[in-house]
This record gives structure tokens, C-alpha cells and sequence, in this order.
């Protein structure tokens, strides 16, 4: 497949692009690779950059590949052609990036993060599926915040929009076929929302059989 670019660099502007949703999707995105405790990460598609250099000012070693140079990643290459050996990266992330390739090129894309990975993939994805969120406060307890679906009569059908071909809830997609064709490549250890911006969807995957001893 001939992969091109979708947007050029201006789309990653910081009024047009850093909502405050989107601040929160990437704390728990750095939440869950420093929880790792990886010694490198590979993030595929890492638009403005964001992820790596957050992470870098918590210890982390972060390289990045891109097909556009032009947002300057570490590495110019195509996500279904990693070009790395087996195994190079304790974690490879791709964060709202799968879902611009079209569903099964978004499988090959995802084999290629396993094929490198020696521990763990995370992702995520969008979730197309509408919410009610509530948060209550328990004495003694604390704050709890908890997301419910809201009913639907039908999930509605996907129109690709000149960026996703497809997203997690439309007709097609269900979050349980989608779960099961990634699941075929590599366990799961867990999926959620983000509370304060439920529209992405996280996922956490360990790639068996690569490392012994660990303790993740």
C-alpha cells in the first residue's frame, strides 16, 4: 500500500489541535507506559510530538517514526514496514493514529508494533459510542467517575472523512469484533475510556514469549 500523509503540520496547532480532552487522553497515556517501566519506546505516528517530549521529562527514551518529515520524527518509515529488528522496544505506542489506515491495512500496522515490541504494545483508538458521565463524591470514600452508554437504537455507519476510515462503535466495528481481530495478534490486558474525553479508547497488550522474568 502506498501510504500518504492526511494533514500537514498546521493541523497540530495548539488551538486547533490540544483541547483539553486531549490534554487528559494523554496523561493516561503517559500513565500507562511509565506504569511499564520501559527501558526505550517506539511511538508510531507521533503528530506534534506531544507524547515524546512529556515523557522525556519524566525519564523515558522515546524515538518516533513518521511518514512525514516534515513533523520531524526520529525515524521517516511506514507503519506496515517498521524498519526495526524483532523485539527493539521494551513498548510500542500508537495513539490515535491506526484508525487513518483503512481496517485491515490497521491490523498489518498493528502486527508490525507486536513484531517489534519485546513487552507491551498501547494504543488507542476512537469510540464512536455516546456516554453519560457521572461523577459523585462518597465521605470517605472519595470521587469516583463512571461512564454509562447511553441507548442507541442503531450504531450508525461510518463515513470516512478524509482522516479515519473507521472508529470503534460504528456499524462494522463493534468494540468486540474490533477487540478479537487484535486480540488474535496479542493478549489484552485491558481497554477503557478516558473520562474526561471518552471519545478515545485505550488499550494495553503484552506480547508473550519475549521476555522472561517480567514481572508485567
Amino acid at each position: 500500500m502506498n501510504e500518504k500523509k492526511q494533514v500537514d503540520k498546521t493541523h497540530y496547532e495548539f488551538y486547533r489541535y490540544m483541547s483539553k480532552g486531549r490534554w487528559a487522553s494523554l496523561w493516561h497515556q503517559l500513565d500507562e507506559v511509565i506504569q511499564l517501566k520501559p527501558s526505550n519506546v517506539l511511538e508510531v505516528g507521533p503528530g506534534p510530538g506531544a507524547f515524546k517530549q512529556m515523557a522525556i521529562l519524566f525519564g523515558l527514551a522515546v524515538e518516533t517514526i513518521d511518514l512525514d518529515p516534515d513533523l520531524k520524527p526520529d525515524h521517516v518509515g511506514s507503519a506496515t514496514a517498521l524498519p526495526f529488528a524483532d523485539a527493539s522496544y521494551d513498548v510500542v505506542c500508537a495513539f490515535q493514529m491506526l484508525e487513518h489506515l483503512p481496517y485491515e491495512i490497521t491490523l498489518q500496522a498493528f502486527a508490525e508494533m507486536v513484531r517489534v515490541s519485546r513487552r507491551h504494545v498501547v494504543i488507542s483508538l476512537p469510540d464512536a459510542r455516546p456516554v453519560w458521565q457521572y461523577r459523585f463524591h462518597v465521605p470517605k470514600f472519595g470521587t469516583h467517575a463512571l461512564l454509562f452508554p447511553r441507548p442507541i437504537m442503531k450504531q450508525p455507519e461510518h463515513v470516512f472523512d478524509g482522516e479515519h476510515y473507521w472508529e470503534i462503535n460504528k456499524q462494522g466495528y463493534e468494540l468486540a469484533r474490533v477487540t478479537n481481530d487484535f486480540c488474535r495478534v496479542c493478549p489484552l490486558v485491558r481497554t477503557y475510556r478516558v473520562f474526561e474525553n471518552p471519545y478515545h479508547r485505550l488499550f494495553v497488550f503484552k506480547c508473550q514469549g519475549k521476555e522472561k522474568g517480567s514481572g508485567y
